[in-house]
């Protein structure tokens, strides 16, 4: 349900948000392509998340979780999520200069928000590693065992 609820917003919700965005006039209109790139990415990378998710899932259900095959899919999910905190690093750092070179826009509030997700999105990359590493741990002792009985 997620997967088609980002298809509906990749194709009606975020271009339809973002061309309003023009209405409003021409202070937003310059962020409008960025943003809707921006979004449009990020929920790609997300759709790639689900799906590997879902692939993972059936090799649990499989008891295959433990082999090569499952390192395939979890290193497709760390480069998404990589991509991911790349794109909003990204974004952060345009949008936090854009508010810090115009003299009408130097509230500090927006660029510690666009900080503090930026480092939450860290996080998020790291747990995914070390998720990663841990999986591939305990594959190389799974095949061990086996090797072993």
């Amino acid at each position: 349900m997620v997967f088609l609820g980002l298809l509906v917003a990749q194709v009606m919700s975020f271009p339809g948000e973002f061309l309003f965005t023009t209405e409003e006039g021409p202070r937003a209109d310059p962020w409008r392509w960025p943003m809707l790139l921006f979004w449009e990415l990020e929920a790609v990378c997300l759709q790639v998340v689900i799906v590997c998710i879902w692939r993972l899932l059936t090799l649990v259900q499989r008891d295959r979780i433990f082999t090569a095959a499952s390192m395939r899919w979890v290193d497709v999910i760390t480069w998404a999520f990589v991509a991911a905190w790349l794109l909003l690093a990204a974004m952060a750092a345009s949008l936090i200069a854009y508010i810090y070179f115009t003299p009408e826009l130097r509230d500090p509030g927006m660029p510690a928000v666009l900080i503090g997700v930026t480092l939450i999105g860290a996080v998020l990359v790291l747990l995914i590693v070390v998720m990663r590493d841990l999986l591939r741990q305990a594959t190389s002792l799974r095949a061990d065992m086996e090797g072993v009985i």
